[in-house]
């Protein structure tokens, strides 16, 4: 049927089809499909104006939308203060940040209420797809073998018990641009294995002096012990200064360092590279050492206590192949402090203290601060990796425009 044939004959088809009863319609289709080919469903299609040709095709076909434009804009306000999680671990966090959403925007109409706390996690997914963020590049890699202790320090060659939290894994990170040449920040990453409770501490230079002080900065605020620190082979980690620091104690900390060049032995703190360093600071250079207290104080008094009070997140529970595939199933998505509250290695007063700290915390009020403070510290001169419309008042528009700094 050429393209003139049909837009003279569907309109008078249509209209005849229209009025005839079933026994009528059912001899139309016949002669449609004899005609030119057509498949019955295809021909019942033309016929209805549901396919091609003289239909709607602006209209919006299928059933009504259920949720109402007033519920996913809750739901981006969330997705964008949360950190922009997926929808499972959106899902997961909605009980503890609603309360703390009412008392910003005001109290949610009853129906939108249903609606947020009835939503499943594909359709978060669907409905907040249009504003997924874009990744940006990776840095490089700074870990510069150490082999002063190599030897004296044991492999891990099987897995800790994790049942209890105080098993540590620690990674470091970049700050240098496009160049490891010459002096400039460092991102040092605690992460327990257990519950996921993760600390981070800005150094200059990775120096060993640097690093035993961020080590015990982060011990003193721990709501555990620590029972063992597991690194990689970073000259960093490898020194007498660390060593020291965990063996000159009455009750001494296991310290094991992971395989050469094998990153998945330290998999739960390499995984938070993105998650708690690249996404608050970037891939750019950091090279003034009068940032380092101000880097400190956002992850100290800001970033962790968003991420480990109000950030969950899934752990894998089994994982097994299936030919050439591997399956793997995780967990429901808990937020660190909540895996420590329901973990039997933590005393009924640390709990407790958990307790009111997470209280004592909104999870809106302390992204309005941490903004404010990474605007300060961060633009004009960087950029930084947090997904569009974390910094609100910077649109994606003048991010292009602005000058990108120079690598020295």
């Amino acid at each position: 049927m050429s393209q003139k044939v049909r837009m003279d004959m569907l309109p008078r088809l249509r209209q005849r089809y229209a009025g005839r009863g079933r026994q009528g319609k059912s001899l139309m289709i016949d002669e449609l499909c004899e005609q030119f080919g057509y498949s019955r469903k295809h021909a019942i299609k033309l016929l209805n104006a549901r396919s091609g040709w003289g239909g709607e095709p602006g209209g919006r076909r299928g059933r009504p939308p259920k949720y109402e434009a007033a519920t996913v804009e809750v739901l981006q306000r969330i997705w964008r203060a949360a950190e922009q999680p997926c929808g499972k671990r959106l899902k997961a966090l909605l009980k503890t940040w609603l309360p703390h959403y009412e008392d910003e925007y005001g109290k949610l109409n009853a129906s939108i209420g249903k609606q947020v706390r009835q939503i499943s996690a594909a359709q978060i997914d669907r409905l907040l797809a249009p504003g997924k963020a874009l990744g940006r590049g990776r840095g490089r890699c700074g870990t510069k073998p150490g082999s002063l202790l190599k030897t004296q320090i044991p492999i891990r060659t099987d897995h800790w018990d994790i049942d209890r939290p105080g098993y540590l894994e620690a990674d470091t990170v970049a700050h240098c641009g496009g160049s490891l040449e010459g002096d400039f920040v460092w991102s040092v990453t605690y992460t327990d294995i257990h519950s996921g409770w993760t600390a981070n501490r800005a150094v200059w230079n990775k120096g060993a002096h640097g690093i035993v002080t961020a080590t015990q900065d982060v011990e003193d605020r721990l709501p555990f012990a620590i029972l063992g620190f597991d690194c990689d082979n970073g000259s960093e980690f490898l020194n007498h200064h660390l060593v020291n620091y965990f063996t000159d104690r009455k009750k001494k900390v296991g310290f094991t360092r992971s395989r050469p060049y094998q990153k998945n032995d330290n998999g739960h703190v390499e995984q938070k590279n993105w998650t708690h360093v690249r996404q608050l600071l970037g891939y750019q250079r950091l090279e003034n050492p009068e940032q380092l207290r101000a880097i400190n104080e956002l992850y100290r008094d800001y970033w962790e206590p968003l991420h480990n009070y109000f950030l969950p997140s899934a752990k894998l529970s089994s994982k097994h192949r299936e030919g050439a595939k591997y399956r793997r199933q995780h967990d429901a998505p808990q937020t660190p402090c909540e895996r420590l509250l329901k973990s039997r290695g933590l005393s009924a007063k640390a709990k407790k203290e958990l307790r009111e700290k997470r209280a004592s915390y909104n999870p809106f009020a302390l992204g309005r601060e941490l903004e404010s403070r990474l605007r300060a510290l961060l633009l004009p001169p960087l950029h930084s990796s947090r997904p569009p419309g974390s910094l609100r008042s910077g649109t994606a528009k003048g991010k292009q425009k602005r000058k990108q700094p120079t690598v020295s």
